[in-house]
């Protein structure tokens, strides 16, 4: 800053004000606003976008990758996931899927993007109709990069042991693939575990990133013989024996390895700012957890539907969330995580009994308090009164 003198200085703001009027007086009649800010937020974050199934190919014997392409993919981080808006028979619905692809792989010539379904044990709803009626040339809405289950160099430590089971090892291929091939700095184990050498998922993919700075430990539960790696399950042993001094946990998989695994840090006395938790997904059984009113799962309740001056009156299972319940009607319901987690999905009680499970409760206190609950983990207990908001169409 120039000084010059008492004078000057204080007379300064009428040069200012001078100035900007004979801007405004020569200026073009024509705006021509730009924000380099706005602008690159967008790109980074251009909400749902139209994503082309490229190919399709196995992942194991139960799984399949799902290659998707667009003109322009917006920026992840490894571990990150992606929702897809799907129309299934007269139903609307979006799901959550963990991206199996490396943040490396959206840029270039043909900039792609992947997720990897595993077939459900049950009937899955979503994932049947994407590993059973899906083909190349389909075309989906979804929204790219969400969540917060990624390294962080400020708040993790150079070396991660990620605890995978089942499907859950997803985002630990994105991860292991970034840093092979991208620019991912830290060092990872991956200790994955699974029943059988057969139903393996993304074998061959986490081969071809071990390197120098990623170890592949498979841990296998079921009877194999002829297996020589190691054995049973994600132990408080295993794990110490793979941990090399001040080292962050990501864990990812079932819920009940989650129980498991969480019992085992606990016993290692691991600091919690350690232990990162992919958030958890929607009960396959919601009368399973131990505070649920079993005697109710069976029933079916009245669902009061409130969208501005109109009201809609819908069945809604016991076991089943309020989201799936505006899903099977085609009501639109925009979610993003399906776990209580990040709130896109809050709706109002207005009136009625619900549950919501502790483990999947992500509301704020304030939420609580004034009756708010998210559409995907919340569970009617009898005949209810909801307020959502009324969707955007699309242009």
């Amino acid at each position: 800053m120039k000084i010059r003198n008492l004078i000057e200085d204080v007379g300064g703001a009428s040069r200012v004000t001078k100035r900007r009027q004979e801007l405004f007086d020569n200026a073009e009649g024509t705006s021509k606003y730009y924000d380099p800010i706005s602008e690159t937020a967008k790109k980074l974050h251009p909400g749902m976008i139209r994503l082309t199934v490229s190919e399709i190919r196995p992942a194991g014997k139960t799984a399949k990758t799902i290659r998707f392409e667009a003109p322009a993919l917006p920026y992840f981080q490894a571990g990150q996931f992606l929702t897809l808006k799907m129309k299934i028979g007269n139903s609307i619905v979006t799901r959550p899927y963990s991206i199996s692809s490396a943040p490396f792989e959206t840029r270039g010539e043909h900039p792609f993007v992947e997720i990897t379904v595993r077939k459900p044990k049950e009937n899955g709803f979503a994932a049947d109709e994407l590993l059973e009626h899906t083909k190349p040339g389909d075309v989906f809405e979804g929204e790219v990069g969400l969540g917060e289950f990624h390294y962080d160099s400020i708040r993790d430590a150079k070396h991660v042991v990620a605890l995978a089971g089942g499907s859950g090892i997803t985002p630990f291929v994105s991860m292991a693939k970034e840093i092979r091939f991208g620019k991912l700095d830290l060092n990872l184990t991956v200790l994955y575990g699974s029943v059988n050498a057969d139903d393996i998922i993304l074998k061959e993919e986490l081969e071809q990133c071990a390197c120098d700075r990623v170890k592949i430990v498979h841990v296998l539960s079921g009877d194999n013989p002829d297996w020589t790696g190691e054995k049973g399950f994600l132990s408080r042993e295993l794990i110490q024996k793979y941990s090399d001094g001040d080292t962050s946990y990501f864990i990812c998989g079932p819920q009940a390895m989650y129980e498991y695994v969480k019992q085992e840090l606990e016993a290692l006395q691991i600091p919690k700012r350690r232990i990162r938790f992919e958030v958890f997904g929607q009960s396959a059984d919601i009368s399973q957890s131990e505070d649920y009113p079993s005697e109710l799962k069976d029933r079916t309740f009245r669902l009061k539907v409130k969208q501005g001056i109109h009201e809609t009156v819908i069945d809604a299972k016991a076991s089943e969330s309020i989201a799936v319940a505006l899903e099977r009607v085609a009501m639109p319901v925009h979610t993003r995580c399906r776990s209580g987690a990040c709130g896109v999905c809050r709706i109002k009680v207005m009136d009625g009994k619900y549950y919501v499970r502790p483990v999947n409760d992500g509301r704020r206190a304030e939420d609580k308090e004034f009756n708010y609950v998210h559409a995907c983990s919340c569970y009617p207990l009898s005949d209810m009164t909801v307020r959502i908001n009324i969707p955007v169409l699309d242009e």
